[in-house]
């Protein structure tokens, strides 16, 4: 019997040399004791299983993105959200010259054929966050004759630390939210003053989402709309961006849209994307070299959304 043990324990010792052998200059390479001496102490502990919950909560928010696992829309798969209703998601109208009103004007009436039943604006409403240019760039959606949401934009500041024409005319239109048809649509700040790059969220958007995310159902779809994008990589992302994301984890995000890139991007991450898109301005052109300005239509459905780009076609003049 002993010669037994001594063999078996010869084996183990080969098989740990041949398959565990520690790496060069570690630190068991370094001891004194003789690797049988750490062999004899050498113990096999039992894997304790961890559920596919506990295993997302130390995946990081990047991570969840790039492998397409948010928690919230896994959980929160097929509820039975059986909505079905429209909108429009539209940026970077940089309103400014006096033409900029009447081309406007026929971007709106080109979305009301959609029959949406209410606008997204995520920011850059004006070039230069005067107060009389927020108040026809108001007027001119009020021609869509539904509700438009706007957030502020970077360009939406009359001054580096100014926006109180924009706080005075979209009153409550800095971060919050709104419910329509069983979803939940939040609008965010994430400019840092008249900065487009190089930039942060600031610390009042993350108090606010502390004070009201638990006003907000989980389980619910749920659409984010902001200025700067929040898709990995994009040009133009706020450095901490993924902070934001992340209180979003065990939410059941469906969509999240953005300007200020004036071009399309997408980062998807399971059954949701993060975009942006195209401007839709007389007076600025797109980033990407695109030449085609417009906006999107959204159906959403069954506790899904889905979109279309719709290129603005301005009417021709009699």
């Amino acid at each position: 019997m002993r010669a037994y043990c001594e063999t078996n324990r010869n084996m183990q010792a080969n098989l740990v040399q041949e398959n565990f052998a520690p790496p060069a200059g570690s630190a068991l390479t370094r001891t004194s004791l003789p690797l049988r001496n750490w062999i004899d102490n050498f113990q096999l502990r039992p894997v304790r299983k961890i559920s596919r919950r506990d295993a997302l909560k130390h995946l990081s928010t990047g991570a969840l993105l790039a492998a397409g696992l948010w928690p919230g829309a896994l959980r929160a798969a097929d509820r039975g959200y059986n909505a079905k209703f429209r909108f429009v998601v539209v940026n970077d109208t940089h309103l400014i010259t006096p033409e900029c009103g009447p081309w406007l004007d026929g971007a709106v009436r080109q979305m009301k054929t959609e029959a949406p039943e209410f606008c997204l604006n995520c920011g850059d409403l004006t070039d230069k966050g005067q107060r009389p240019h927020l108040e026809q760039l108001k007027e001119v959606f009020r021609g869509l004759g539904e509700p438009m949401y706007p957030v502020i934009g970077n360009h939406d500041y009359v001054a580096a630390d100014d926006r109180k024409p924009y706080v005075d005319t979209f009153r409550l239109r800095i971060n919050y939210y709104f419910r329509h048809r069983g979803w939940q649509f939040i609008g965010l700040d994430t400019s840092e003053g008249q900065k487009y790059e190089n930039t942060l969220i600031q610390s009042a958007t993350f108090e606010w989402l502390t004070d009201n995310l638990g006003r907000l159902d989980p389980r619910a779809p749920t659409v984010l709309f902001t200025h700067f994008p929040l898709g990995a990589g994009v040009t133009y992302r706020p450095s901490n961006a993924d902070a934001l994301l992340d209180r979003f984890r065990q939410f059941n995000l469906q969509a999240v849209f953005s300007g200020h890139y004036h071009g399309f991007t997408e980062k998807k991450s399971g059954p949701f994307s993060l975009t942006t898109n195209r401007c839709c301005a007389l007076s600025r052109n797109n980033h990407d070299g695109t030449k085609e300005k417009g906006y999107f239509v959204c159906e959403a459905s069954d506790g899904k959304l889905t979109r279309r780009f719709v290129e603005y076609k301005p009417e021709a003049k009699s």
